[in-house]
């Protein structure tokens, strides 16, 4: 269940954590850790296992995109930046160093929640039907093979490393092929927010670290192509079993 999940907050504003933690335990989240510097971060993450981690931009000790590259080293569990720093510059640049969702301040807290329950949910398998579980398996394409139960993509016979976010958006594809999708369908269908917030800019990050791992050449996709004015689609003449 979601609400049993580890969280591990970081940010050097108290009134932030507090706020945060506040809100989360009231959702029935208990099991919320929170510090203030990078360096505690890292001590916290050796010594117990998070189920997802929210972080500040800027940090006394270290930034939080530092901080966000030695975590990916330690986990794959889905990474939120929470930052006063809202360029466009700085949410490509979280994503770049590993995280999974850019939440900017000021922020609504319920925003937060619905983002952390959306994660969790799909890290926890529990959005997807019992039924749907059983029929997805194995699909297998030209250059890449998903085992979807075993959460192991194969490119060309070898094992790539997929972040959980990325491989349920590839599941996604691949469970649909040749279908085109806008943005705002592919948010609703696999990031499942239960309040019916959109973010184009994290779909359109996810698709890219999709294509480096799927793409022979990621500058010039043959099998996750964008349709121009209306979305993407994975082209395939591949099987599923």
């Amino acid at each position: 269940m979601e609400t049993e999940a580890r969280i591990l907050l970081v940010d050097d504003e108290e009134a932030i954590l507090h706020m945060v933690k506040t809100v989360l335990s009231k959702e029935g989240f208990s099991n919320i850790d929170t510090c203030t510097r990078a360096n505690q971060a890292l001590r916290f993450i050796e010594e117990r296992t998070y189920d997802l981690l929210i972080l500040d931009v800027m940090l006394p000790d270290k930034s939080g995109f530092e901080l966000c590259a030695a975590v990916r080293q330690r986990t794959q569990a889905p990474i939120f930046f929470l930052s006063a720093k809202g360029t466009d510059f700085d949410k490509l640049s979280g994503f770049a160093y590993g995280a999974d969702d850019y939440i900017t301040k000021p922020f609504h807290p319920l925003e937060v929640v619905a983002r952390v329950k959306a994660h969790l949910r799909r890290t926890f398998g529990a959005a997807a039907p019992a039924a749907a579980v059983q029929e997805e398996k194995r699909y297998v394409f030209d250059r890449f093979t998903v085992n979807v139960d075993a959460a192991e993509l194969l490119v060309e016979g070898n094992q790539v490393d997929c972040p959980a976010q990325v491989f349920q958006l590839l599941v996604f594809f691949c469970q649909n092929p040749n279908r085109v999708f806008t943005k705002e369908q592919i948010y609703d269908h696999v990031w499942k927010d239960e309040y019916g917030l959109f973010d184009e800019n994290t779909v359109m990050v996810h698709v890219h670290k999709l294509r480096q791992r799927i793409e022979d050449n990621p500058s010039q996709p043959k099998h996750l192509v964008t349709i121009r004015g209306l979305g993407y689609k994975l082209v395939t003449s591949g099987k599923s079993s």
